[in-house]
This record gives structure tokens, C-alpha cells and sequence, in this order.
């Protein structure tokens, strides 16, 4: 019996303590909470997943939309021109009857027989055939037959009727496409319609423009940069609608080609076109028709052109009645939706691929590198994208979700920080965003410009960013205290007095700011002291885009007048105070020392590359073009955007080219040295 208790009592200790169960309940309520966890992020995975598909699928819905807009546009294109076709078919039938006619009448009046007509029944003697007409082959219906005059003139009546139809239906399917043009225009066009009419009203003429519809002189004052892209969209091209010899004006200064028609010259190397009388009509070009008689040639004493130092006198453009399908293989390279055509005349030393195709949901209107070259930033209506450079994805997009919902907003300039870390927007509603892009937010915003921004350029050092606006000024703004220097037009051109600035340029020693106006000036500023030193004259049309070289020694301008110039401003600083100190004033002022010609429309868009080789521009024309900086001659053609080229960059880091178009399109470009 004892040793019964004795076994009892040694099992005590192995009797649980009081607080097992809530160890226990401890235990578990962990592994449930890691079982949740496991779920949770499996679930987070699966989230994350799903919304890579969704994004691949709305990439691709936008995309065919897209397309299906071109394509509708197209349609419409082709079914008015077929229209206007037919009209003129018509239009040269009644013509060729009405002499047709005419040689009739002016036979009977000395023939035995009586005229055509209804009373001409049951002539008087046999009728006599008239003369042969050319093209109308001999037969009953050739001369005056009694027998057939009935049957003819109810013809004649069947065949009024239908042409009356038809030019009902035809005006009917007119008003329904302007109509529809109506519509498209003003869905594609940005709100500033109620802020300048007088701008909208010349964006939509410049849209219009078709070969054979000339300019009238308002036309010559341009929209801001960028304006006229807010038309609908126009078919692709044909190759040759670039190289007719219609769209440069003739000049009797450069040799022909050797085998062409005399008429057909082309452009064999720098020079400066010839001065508009008064600024009036537009030069030559799409949509409008050489001035009747020989071109003047310039004076020398005209006030209104820098004079010109040509190093190069011979040739280095593409000509103008180029054919790309008939080029050389050699000197053509071919994708699948674009080309580059290299010049013949020079040594090619260039090779161009395209890298990537960026989707947008609107018209692109600008486009910028990051300094190191790995992203792409782009500004189409109310966002701002940034691409990976290398795989060509879209890492982050940029809206200010406080901006009122109402009508557009284009970002019409992006810029980023040299560190990377912030990007700069400037829009249509006159402000200027700094945005922190790792966090997606507005670090802070500058507000002082009266009118749209239209262009962004950071100092190398990060410390000042420079905008340009239609308020016919140009800030430069402190990223520390946020203060702002006003760099204003009181200069403009008596004739062209909207001097609203398109395009604006920081030099690379941070001491000078450029700034393309429209008024065809391009102005040079000192940081230091805010004052006005230079004033660049020489372009027959708005400037449109500038930049600076490398080394800060050269600035590039392009222009509505389908140029490019290169202005020698080294040094320019220092001579400026040297002649101050001695009180003299320094009438030489900046040369423009080189053009580039070969564009058939507005020039929009130039950057230099990081070496200061390649001249790059882009164009109405949609094509893109590298020049040589050093001769003003034509390396290569690249065409592949289906509507302007509104936007170009060059990385900084070297090899990269980008591009944004009316086409909803931003393509990346890669090109070597060979």
C-alpha cells in the first residue's frame, strides 16, 4: 500500500504547470497568423500578377485603337481624295465636251447643215463631216448625224442628271468629312482655344496645309512650339512625297543634277535662301507655290541676315527628287515600318536601328534623357512617362491628380535633375512641377509665367532650371530658395511683334541662356546679371528649337523656315565685358557661320550629340536628320514616325537617339559609328 503511494506521488512532477493551456493556445495562434501571412502574400503575388496583365492589356487595347484611328483617318483621307479625283475627272469631261462643242458650232456656221440641237431635225441636204478633232475618234457621234441628234440630246440631259447627282453626293460627302475632321480636331486639340484664338486659328491653317494651298502672310506667325499637332491624323507618306521637286524652292545659284531637267536642282551645301520681301508669304515649300520671277539675291547691305562664313562649298545634302526606292541597297537601310536613305555624295560612316516602339495615349510632344542615359521621360496630355532606356518599359508615370478634370493638358516640356532624382514638367497651365520621382510626388511647384511653358532645361549643376513661356519671357528659377529671375522680350520684331518663347537652352558652363522666340530671334541672356547681350537675326520664321554645343562655343537653331543655323557664340561673354570695360560698343555680334538645308517642312526639334559630331533635327516632314556639325551636310534620313516629328533627344551618354510625334508614338533609336 505505501508503495502505492509512493508511486503515486512520484508522477507529481510530471503533472503539467497551470499555464500549459495558454502556452499551447500561444503556439497556435502563431501558426495560424504565419498560415494567413503565407496566404497573404501568395495572394499579394497573385495581385501583382494580375495587374501586369491588366497593364499588358490595356497596352495592347491602346495600341489598336490607335491603329484604328490611323486607319479610320486614312480612310477618310483616301475617300475625300477619291472624291476630289472624280470631281476633277468630271471637271476636264465637260471641259473637252464644251470644245468639243464649240469646234461643232464653229463648223455649221458655214456648213449646209443646221446646228445641234432639238430644231436640227430633218436637214435640208446631207450633212458634211466637221474637221477630225484630236482624241475624239470618227463616227456617228463625231459630226452632226440628223439620225442621231435625238438620241443625243436625251443622252445629254441622262448624262446632266447624273453629274448633278453626283456633285450633290460629292458635297454632301465633303461637309460630312470637314464635319468629321471638326470633331477629331477638337478632341485631339488642347484647351488653350478659349485663351488665344488668334493661335488656334493659325494651329488649325497650318494642319490644313495640302500641297497646292497656299499660305497667306498671318500664316507666317506661328502657334507655339508644337501647336499644330492637336489636327487629325494623315496616312503615311509615300517614299516620294518627300523628294518631289516641288517642295524646295529653285535655285539658280547651284548647279542641276547631271542627266535631270534643268528645272530640278539640289542643295550642294550651306547657304543662305534668299530674304522675303517684307516677311510676307511663306518661302516656297508644301502648299506653296514658288514666287513668280527669279529669287533676289541678298544684299549686302540687308540689316535683317547675319552674314555667312561657307567653308564648304560643295555638296553634302540628299537630293530633292531622291526616290528611296530606287536608292542603292548599299545606301538604304529598311525595318519593317521605317527606313534610313544615306547620302550618296558623302562618306557613310553612320548605321541607324530602331530599339523600341513607346505607345502613347495622345500626341507626344516632348521627350528628354536622363543624364545618365537609362531612362526615357516623355509629356503627352496630363501625364508624364518614364521608360527604361535598355528594355523600353514604362517604370513610372507622373500625374497631378489636383489639376482640374476639365479639357486637356498637355506636358509640353519634361526635363530631368542631373543627379536623376527629380524630373520638371512644364504644361499648359502655365506651372512648372518638380516632381521626386522614387516617391511620385510634387517636391514643389513654380508659378509666375503668364502663358503656357513650353521649355525646361537644367544647369549641369542642378542648382537653376530655365523655362520658357508665350508670355514672351524666360525664368530662371533657384531649386534651393525657389526664387526666379525674369528675362524679358521688350525687343520684339516691329513686324512680328509675338515674341513668345518656343524653346530655351542653359550652356553647359551654366553663364549663358538662349532663347528661340517666335518673332525668328533667338536671344542670348547673362545668367549673372539677367541682361540681354546678344540678339542672333537670320531665320525667315519663327525658331522653333535651340541647343547648345558640348563645349559651349556654338548654339544650333531650327526654324519654321526649314533651316538650321550654327552661330559661333565663343567667347561671346568675354567680348561682350572686354568692350563694355572700354566703352565701346561690339557691332560685329555672333556669325552664323553654317546652314543646314534639306528639310521640305517646319523644322521643330535639333539637338547635338555628346560629342559634338552629329546635328540631329526633326520635322514636320516626319523625317529625323543627322548632320554633320562640322560641314552642314547630310549623313542619313530616317523615316518612320507617320505624322511630325515634334520632339527630339540625344543621350547623353552617347549612341541613343529619341523621338516623340503627333503619331501617339515615342521611338527609341540606337546608331553607330561604322
Amino acid at each position: 500500500m505505501s508503495s502505492t503511494i509512493y508511486n503515486h506521488r512520484s508522477l507529481q512532477p510530471t503533472v503539467p504547470p497551470a499555464q500549459g493551456p495558454n502556452q499551447h493556445s500561444h503556439v497556435r495562434l502563431n501558426e495560424a497568423v504565419d498560415t494567413i501571412r503565407q496566404e497573404f502574400e501568395v495572394i499579394s503575388s497573385d495581385l501583382g500578377i494580375l495587374r501586369n496583365q491588366r497593364d499588358e492589356y490595356e497596352s495592347k487595347v491602346t495600341s489598336q485603337i490607335n491603329e484604328l484611328n490611323i486607319v479610320r483617318q486614312s480612310l477618310y483621307e483616301l475617300e475625300s481624295q477619291h472624291g476630289k479625283i472624280r470631281q476633277t475627272y468630271e471637271e476636264e469631261l465637260n471641259r473637252l465636251r464644251g470644245e468639243l462643242h464649240a469646234l461643232r458650232q464653229g463648223v455649221s456656221a458655214g456648213a449646209p447643215h443646221p446646228p445641234v440641237g432639238p430644231a436640227s431635225v430633218g436637214p435640208s441636204g446631207p450633212p458634211a463631216p466637221p474637221p477630225a478633232v484630236p482624241g475624239v475618234p470618227p463616227g456617228p457621234g463625231s459630226y452632226n448625224e440628223p439620225y442621231y441628234s435625238r438620241d443625243r440630246d436625251r443622252e445629254r440631259e441622262r448624262e446632266k442628271d447624273r453629274e448633278r447627282a453626283d456633285r450633290e453626293r460629292d458635297r454632301d460627302r465633303e461637309i460630312r468629312d470637314r464635319q468629321r475632321e471638326e470633331r477629331d480636331r477638337d478632341r485631339e486639340r488642347p484647351p488653350a482655344e478659349a485663351r488665344d484664338s488668334k493661335r488656334i486659328k493659325t494651329e488649325r491653317m497650318k494642319g490644313d496645309t495640302r500641297p497646292g494651298k497656299p499660305f497667306t502672310s498671318s500664316s507666317a506667325r506661328s502657334p507655339p512650339p508644337h501647336g499644330y499637332f492637336a489636327t487629325s491624323f494623315s496616312p503615311p507618306l509615300s517614299a516620294t512625297d518627300h523628294y518631289s521637286p516641288s517642295l524646295q524652292p529653285p535655285n539658280a545659284k547651284l548647279p542641276p543634277v547631271p542627266g535631270a531637267p534643268p528645272a530640278l536642282t539640289t542643295f550642294q551645301g550651306p547657304g543662305l535662301p534668299p530674304p522675303p520681301a517684307a516677311h510676307a508669304p511663306y518661302p516656297p515649300g508644301p502648299g506653296n507655290p514658288p514666287p513668280a520671277g527669279p529669287a533676289e539675291p541678298p544684299a549686302a547691305s540687308s540689316s535683317s541676315l547675319v552674314p555667312i562664313n561657307n567653308a564648304q562649298s560643295s555638296g553634302g545634302q540628299l537630293p530633292d527628287d531622291l526616290d528611296p526606292h530606287n536608292v542603292p541597297p548599299e545606301l538604304k537601310k529598311e525595318g519593317s515600318d521605317w527606313f534610313a536613305v544615306f547620302n550618296g555624295k558623302v562618306k557613310r560612316v553612320l548605321d541607324v536601328s530602331l530599339v523600341h516602339t513607346l505607345m502613347h495615349e495622345s500626341v507626344v510632344c516632348c521627350v528628354r534623357f536622363s543624364a545618365d542615359g537609362k531612362y526615357l521621360a516623355t509629356g503627352c496630355n496630363r501625364t508624364a512617362q518614364i521608360y527604361d532606356t535598355k528594355t523600353g518599359l514604362k517604370t513610372c508615370v507622373l500625374t497631378d491628380e489636383s489639376a482640374g478634370k476639365a479639357g486637356d493638358l498637355y506636358i509640353r516640356s519634361v526635363c530631368f535633375s542631373p543627379d536623376g532624382k527629380f524630373l520638371a514638367t512644364g504644361a499648359e497651365d502655365k506651372q512648372i512641377r518638380i516632381w521626386d520621382i522614387a516617391k511620385k510626388r510634387i517636391r514643389n511647384v513654380f508659378d509666375g509665367h503668364q502663358q503656357e511653358i513650353y521649355s525646361l532645361d537644367f544647369s549641369l549643376d542642378g542648382r537653376l532650371i530655365v523655362s520658357g513661356s508665350g508670355d514672351k519671357t524666360a525664368r530662371i528659377w533657384d531649386m534651393v530658395d525657389g526664387s526666379s529671375k525674369v528675362l524679358t522680350i521688350n525687343d520684339a520684331d516691329p513686324v512680328n511683334n509675338d515674341a513668345g518663347v518656343t524653346s530655351v537652352a542653359i550652356s553647359p558652363n551654366g553663364q549663358l541662356v538662349a532663347a528661340g522666340s517666335l518673332d525668328t530671334v533667338v536671344r542670348i541672356w547673362d545668367v549673372g546679371t539677367g541682361s540681354l547681350i546678344e540678339r542672333l537675326r537670320g531665320h525667315r520664321d519663327s525658331v522653333y528649337s535651340v541647343a547648345f554645343t558640348p563645349d559651349g562655343k556654338g548654339l544650333v537653331s531650327g526654324s519654321l523656315d526649314k533651316t538650321l543655323k550654327y552661330w559661333d557664340v565663343s567667347g561671346l561673354l568675354a567680348k561682350r565685358k572686354e568692350a563694355a570695360a572700354n566703352g565701346k560698343k561690339d557691332d560685329k555680334g555672333s556669325q552664323c557661320t553654317m546652314n543646314f538645308l534639306g528639310h521640305t517642312d517646319y523644322v521643330l526639334s535639333v539637338a547635338v550629340s555628346h560629342d559634338g559630331q552629329w546635328v540631329v533635327s526633326g520635322s514636320k516632314d516626319r523625317g529625323v536628320q543627322f548632320w554633320d556639325s562640322h560641314t552642314a551636310t547630310t549623313q542619313c534620313m530616317l523615316q518612320g514616325h507617320k505624322n511630325s516629328v515634334i520632339s527630339i533627344d540625344l543621350s547623353p551618354a552617347g549612341s541613343i537617339l529619341a523621338t516623340g510625334s503627333g503619331d501617339w508614338q515615342a521611338r527609341i533609336w540606337s546608331y553607330t559609328n561604322i
